[in-house]
């Protein structure tokens, strides 16, 4: 539940919110990431009025409230105000019609006023509030940017996660999150990943400890946030498992509805996991580019196999 009183205390300053009114309503819930500007609903047509929405009253908007008959103006705001607002927000640090800050108490709308321009302020609170309404999740895994590809590393509690992701720092990848990485969605098609404050650029090593990354391999080896391109699951080796040696079949994650490419990789003494992860960061790049190295290898096998039928058959 996001209320009005959380936006002004997160992000009042950055807007430059000043509240003139309604203060008991501060409690009123904001159910939709949206705000607009009234326009046409001031003049009585509300057929299409979306409500619950942030109001945003501009230049445009004050001086047609101006120009109304003050009975005018009292019903004009009241059909508008008894749509669920959570709130009014006045730009350009204009006065409010008396009528507006009565109607605000009266129905308990917090009324703020704000230095920005109309447009200014319609942009920012649009974006902060599509920010706070994203989808969320908390995943366990070591987020790594690895050749610029955004590579999400699970599997089991001490199968070797973190210290597959410090051979790939040591290598000059980056580093986003280690352990637990904080996941939202972005404009519903592409997932983000980032880490919480307190633990941001540390790693926790078995028989070593807490390391902070920036302070051992300096700030280019750590970022802040970073798409999620990819998911590897490590797990330890398993001779009765298939692996699959080919790559004609591409599995999928499935993280608040966006499908995510998938791959399982093996491990056991030997193998070089850091120069695996490298491999599959880069051939995701190559795929991503139209080139699948296994789609090719099959067609060329294929028609080798044609070519061969042929010669048989003459």
């Amino acid at each position: 539940m996001y209320l009005v009183e959380t936006l002004f205390d997160s992000h009042g300053e950055r807007l430059g919110l000043e509240l003139v009114a309604g203060r008991a309503g501060m409690s009123r819930q904001i159910k939709v990431p949206e705000a607009h500007r009234p326009g046409l609903s001031l003049s009585g047509y509300l057929k299409s009025h979306a409500g619950k929405r942030i109001l945003i009253f501009g230049k445009v908007e004050i001086e047609y409230l101006y120009d109304l008959d003050p009975q005018v103006r009292v019903e004009r705001l009241k059909a508008l105000l008894e749509t669920d607002v959570p709130a009014v927000i006045v730009a350009r640090r204009y006065l409010p019609p008396k009528e507006l800050h009565k109607l605000c108490e009266k129905y308990q709308i917090p009324l703020f006023r704000a230095k920005q321009t109309t447009m200014n302020l319609l942009s920012k609170l649009t974006l902060l509030l599509t920010e706070e309404f994203a989808s969320s999740i908390s995943l366990h895994g070591t987020l790594v940017e690895v050749f610029g590809v955004g590579v999400l590393i699970q599997g089991d509690s001490s199968v070797g996660k973190s210290e597959a992701a410090l051979g790939l720092i040591e290598r000059g990848h980056r580093l986003i999150s280690d352990d637990v990485v904080k996941v939202k969605k972005r404009e519903g098609s592409y997932l983000e990943g980032f880490g919480a404050e307190l633990t941001r650029h540390h790693m926790e090593i078995r028989g070593i400890g807490i390391i902070n990354v920036a302070n051992l391999y300096g700030a280019v080896c750590v970022r802040d946030h970073k798409n999620i391109d990819l998911v590897v699951k490590l797990e330890a080796w398993d001779d009765h498992n298939f692996y699959d040696r080919v790559g004609l079949d591409e599995n999928a994650s499935d993280i608040l509805g966006v499908k995510i490419p998938n791959h399982i990789l093996p491990v056991k003494p030997g193998r070089d996991v850091v120069l695996l992860l490298e491999t599959i960061a880069l051939n995701h790049r190559l795929k991503a580019m139209g080139y699948n190295s296994a789609k090719e290898f099959n067609s060329k096998l294929l028609d080798l196999i044609s070519t061969k039928k042929r010669k048989k058959i003459k």
